[in-house]
């Protein structure tokens, strides 16, 4: 069955970013036809996102070889851009209840063939494990942090460093935490300047904001 979907080839020509695959709330089958069509051997990097683990599952066997398929990111890809020779993406989260989108950022800029760094677990009720590894993060060229509950840590490193800065409210909490609404409202009041922030959950679009720093080095 043909689907209809129509891919924008020429984004990569026009922004430095390829098209990705949003997969959640498409059809199986049509997923199924595109993890066909971008496969490892295609030539043709794609980025499949929100691909749920249950759905990939009933993705053919010999289909799914041709994946790296990670289930916490929920992301796949078959073959990736090639690696840039410079410019590094740090990604700090609050804690690993935040992976999910923690990785989703991480390997996205992985399938760009951006250099990056997970720093887990730097949330700010423990202040140390975040001064402990600031000056290792302020070696890279941008930052992507990602945090959920009060999300102060994009506030607190927001005043530590003078990089770039994405921040990601997740949708981790309790209660008022309201499914990460008290998280993205924390970090669109933040005290520290010139902190760019994304939608909740939105670890690919963070992503991609610091790979638009990143190329243009």
């Amino acid at each position: 069955m043909d689907h209809g979907i129509l891919f924008d080839h020429a984004r990569t020509a026009r922004i430095g970013l390829p098209e990705a695959v949003f997969c959640e709330g498409k059809p199986v089958e049509a997923v199924r036809e595109l993890l066909e069509q971008f496969g490892r051997g295609s030539g043709r990097p794609i980025l499949f996102t929100r691909l749920a683990e249950s759905i990939f599952a009933q993705i053919p066997a010999a289909v799914q070889e041709r994946y790296d398929y990670h289930p916490l990111s929920r992301t796949a890809f078959g073959e990736t851009l090639p690696a840039r020779s410079r410019g590094r993406v740090a990604i700090v989260s609050a804690g690993t209840a935040d992976g999910a989108v923690t990785w989703e950022a991480a390997r996205t800029l992985e399938y760009l063939g951006i250099g990056h760094k997970v720093f887990e677990d730097c949330g700010v009720a423990g202040l140390w494990r975040l001064t402990e590894r600031i000056e290792e993060i302020n070696r890279f060229q941008a930052v992507i942090v990602v945090a959920g509950l009060d999300a102060a840590l994009a506030s607190v490193l927001g005043g530590l460093t003078p990089l770039p800065v994405f921040g990601v409210p997740t949708s981790v909490g309790y209660g008022v935490a309201r499914g990460g609404h008290a998280a993205l409202s924390s970090m669109l009041s933040s005290c520290a300047p010139g902190i760019a922030i994304m939608n909740i959950d939105n670890g690919y679009g963070a992503a991609c904001a610091a790979a638009r720093v990143v190329n243009n080095l």
